[in-house]
């Protein structure tokens, strides 16, 4: 893999999502205090990402097709910017929720194209540097929350650090744009092809195989427990530890600093370990982490609670994708989009239904459903595995 010009700066789209996912979503708890509303409405905000989620979907393709790849990533960037000035100067839950539509309809397409170009530039090195570009972004994500819980410590309020997504999508924008003309990065869109011979073949018939299923169960596992622990975490903590608001903010860094450890090494172990077998251990050590923090009533031990689950999650999102796709031979794009479709789904449900729950049985209660999710995915990665091996052996 080559660490270019043009890679370097093309992982900065993974530094701005990073840092606007791990500094906003544990300053959830915190806006709706701002707004007075409850935690159910205030978990809206995650179905508004997801909403967003899916209109980029089908945005971002054509956008690459009629303006450019270079251009994506540019518009993509400056809806971001957009998104977070709305979010951070909204006075009311539909102006929140409209603002964070915005910003997922940018973020996805700022990534999605990113995504592309990559592997377009990298060729077959493709897989490890996309796996680095989201390991960086987590790794920046990691500053967030302790961004937010310093300015919330000082007294700027916690807008201050999610303030610093939009700070950041600038550079980017800068530094993308000034880019050299390339084949992965186009100044300009390549010309439509012509509609005749094997440039528009029909589409194949693909029906999904069972270990594709399960491990899409996995996906949608992984998105539900990471939103519904990054969302919460902190409002969990205030209510069990008495921590401060900016310290528990702060706290959830621990579970991204387990989730960027991992990820920097999970690559070479799934080399000479099932990952299959991988997945599994990740969900069943997020179960760990979650039994930790949800049974202590101490900050530090909270802490470290979201370290180790931060561990089993690190794994658990590019090793479901990974066996999704190898499930999935021949059909990895529509996988790909099952995966999005699913994810967000998942994005939109997750943290919503752990506000509902909130506010008829309390944070501490609600936060069961989280090892439940996890179970739920471990128990679809076994056979998501034993279906694969199946397979193998039929071969």
């Amino acid at each position: 893999m080559v660490r270019d010009r043009l890679t370097v700066t093309l992982y900065g789209s993974y530094t701005v999502w990073g840092w606007l996912l791990y500094s906003f979503n544990p300053s959830v708890p915190l806006l709706g205090r701002d707004l007075g509303i409850s935690d159910a409405l205030v978990g809206l905000h995650g179905t508004a990402m997801a909403a967003g989620g899916l209109v980029a979907s089908f945005v971002a393709p054509r956008v690459v097709l009629r303006q450019g790849r270079r251009a994506a990533i540019l518009g993509g960037g400056g809806l971001v910017v957009v998104g977070v000035v709305g979010l951070l100067t909204g006075p009311v839950l539909a102006w929140t929720l409209t603002a964070m539509f915005v910003l997922s309809i940018g973020g996805n397409v700022l990534i999605s194209a990113t995504q592309v170009g990559l592997a377009l530039h990298q060729g077959r090195a493709a897989s490890a540097a996309i796996s680095e570009g989201n390991a960086v972004g987590s790794g920046v994500g990691l500053l967030g929350p302790l961004a937010v819980g310093a300015a919330v410590a000082i007294g700027w309020g916690w807008r201050v650090g999610v303030l610093v997504t939009a700070l950041l999508a600038v550079v980017v924008l800068v530094l993308v744009a000034r880019l050299p003309d390339t084949a992965s990065l186009p100044r300009r869109a390549a010309p439509a092809a012509a509609p005749h011979g094997d440039q528009t073949p029909a589409p194949q018939r693909w029906r999904r195989s069972p270990a594709a299923i399960l491990f899409l169960g996995g996906v949608v596992a992984t998105i539900a427990v990471e939103n519904a622990t990054t969302y919460w975490s902190t409002a969990l903590l205030i209510a069990r530890t008495g921590a401060g608001a900016g310290i528990a903010a702060a706290a959830t860094a621990g579970l991204v600093a387990g989730m960027t450890a991992i990820r920097l090494i999970i690559g070479p172990m799934s080399l000479r370990v099932p990952p299959a077998r991988l997945l599994v251990a990740g969900f069943l050590f997020t179960v760990v982490g979650w039994a930790v923090l949800w049974t202590t009533t101490s900050t530090g031990v909270a802490l470290a609670g979201l370290v180790l689950a931060g561990l089993g999650l690190g794994v658990q999102y590019p090793l479901s994708i990974a066996l999704l796709l190898a499930a999935s031979p021949g059909h990895s794009d529509r996988a790909q989009g099952d995966a999005t479709l699913w994810g967000a789904v998942s994005i939109g449900i997750a943290p919503f239904l752990l506000g509902w729950l909130s506010d008829r049985v309390g944070m501490h209660t609600a936060f069961v459903a989280v090892p439940l999710f996890a179970l739920a995915g471990a128990v679809a990665a076994t056979l998501g595995g034993r279906a694969l091996r199946r397979v193998a052996g039929a071969d």
